[in-house]
């Protein structure tokens, strides 16, 4: 059975930043693909970046480019998406999930995505 936990988020004031992490079990994390989703309310779930199994390339959407990183270490099994300079738009729910194949192309569609995790809130105040 795949489990896939989302952890790290939480309230902070804009500016601020958080490290989200991701762990997943049931599956080799090492050779697989991982993505990071948001979902605010009353939006779609939208892509915020994705990662190849050796950590490189990776690929983060252009509403977080230069504030956001995402990394993995392999032998922890887990996942981060590490958030700078975090603004009140980037409030969400943030999912991780597992990529189907590799990260392009579709690089954003959620049908190319099948684990998911219940995802952890971050919220951002003003």
């Amino acid at each position: 059975q795949v489990q896939v936990e989302e952890s790290g988020g939480g309230l902070v004031q804009a500016g601020g930043s958080l490290r989200l992490s991701c762990t997943i079990s049931g599956l080799n994390f090492d050779t697989n693909d991982m993505g990071w989703f948001r979902q605010a309310p009353g939006k779609e779930r939208e892509g915020v970046s994705c990662i190849t199994m050796f950590g490189y390339p990776s690929y983060i959407a252009n509403d977080v480019k230069g504030r956001f990183t995402v990394s993995r270490d392999n032998a922890k099994r887990t996942l981060y998406l590490q958030m700078n300079s975090l603004k009140p738009e980037d409030t969400a729910m943030y999912y991780c999930a597992r990529r189907r194949d590799v990260c392009a192309p579709r690089l954003w569609s959620t049908l190319s995505y099948d684990y998911w995790g219940q995802g952890t809130q971050v919220t951002v105040h003003s």
